[in-house]
C-alpha cells in the first residue's frame, strides 16, 4: 500500500458533490492513507447533493494542519459554505506553504481563491469558475486532471480516475 502512514483531511459541507467526496476518501483508504472527514461540527451528519451522507471525525477547530499529509476537497456546493471558514483557509494556506497536496475538483477552486493560492498556478475546474479562477492568478487549462507541483486539480465526476491518479502519485513522492 503506497499510502500507508499518510494523513489526510477530507473537507466536508453540506450539499458537497457524492462522488467527488467519497471517490477520492475510498481509493485513499484502499492505499493505506487515513482519511479524516472534517466539517464544521464533529460527529454530525452532512449530506451530499444526491442524498448521501457523511458523517465527520473532527470540526475543523479539532485539526491541526501541520499534523496531515495532504488535503482534499470536493465539489458540489460545499466549497462556497467551506470557504467562508478561516480555519479552512488557513488549513489550505498551510499545506500551501508547506508544498503538502491540495486536491479540488470543480467547485472546490473557490476555497482555493478565497485562501490566495493560486498566483502563478496552472489549473482546472469545471467551467463555470474558470474565470474566478483567472481572476485569482491561475492560469485555466480544460484538461481532466493537472497537477501543478502540489496542487491537484480536476474538472468534474467523469474525470475522477484521472485527478486520483495524479492525486495518489504526488502525495506517494
Amino acid at each position: 500500500m503506497r499510502l500507508q502512514d499518510k494523513k489526510v483531511i477530507a473537507l466536508v459541507d453540506k450539499d458537497f458533490e457524492d462522488l467527488e467526496h467519497w471517490y477520492p476518501v475510498y481509493r485513499l483508504r484502499e492505499e493505506g492513507a487515513q482519511v479524516d472527514l472534517v466539517g464544521p461540527k464533529a460527529n454530525e451528519t452532512y449530506y451530499g447533493k444526491y442524498g448521501v451522507p457523511a458523517v465527520t471525525d473532527y470540526a475543523f477547530s479539532d485539526i491541526h494542519a501541520e499534523d496531515y499529509d495532504a488535503i482534499l476537497i470536493p465539489g458540489g456546493w460545499a466549497p462556497d459554505s467551506l470557504r467562508r471558514f478561516p480555519e479552512v483557509l488557513q488549513m489550505v494556506q498551510h499545506m500551501d506553504e508547506a508544498k503538502k497536496p491540495i486536491g479540488h475538483i470543480c467547485h472546490a477552486g473557490w476555497v482555493l481563491v478565497s485562501a490566495d493560492v493560486l498566483k502563478g498556478k496552472t489549473v482546472t475546474s469545471t467551467p463555470g469558475i474558470k474565470d474566478d479562477m483567472i481572476n485569482a492568478g491561475a492560469t485555466w487549462v480544460d484538461e481532466p486532471a493537472i497537477a501543478d507541483g502540489h496542487i491537484i486539480s480536476s474538472r468534474r465526476p467523469p474525470d475522477l480516475p484521472d485527478y486520483l491518479r495524479l492525486f495518489i502519485d504526488t502525495l506517494a513522492k
